[in-house]
């Protein structure tokens, strides 16, 4: 049965684990509102999307 040799150090284990973080979700502004949003998902405020009304949002 494989049991490691030596202890792992704090360092060698966190630099195993630095890829290992959650990405920042990225926004960027509505065209036709000016509300942020996500890339290529329709605007929750508006209903825009690539130009036009998707979804009717009233309100």
């Amino acid at each position: 049965m494989a049991v490691p040799k030596r202890k792992t150090s704090p360092s060698k284990r966190g630099m195993r684990r630095s890829h290992d973080s959650l990405a920042v979700e990225s926004y960027q502004e509505c065209p036709n509102c000016g509300e942020l949003k996500r890339p290529h998902i329709l605007c929750s405020s508006c209903g825009h999307y690539n130009g036009r009304e998707v979804v009717s949002v009233e309100g």
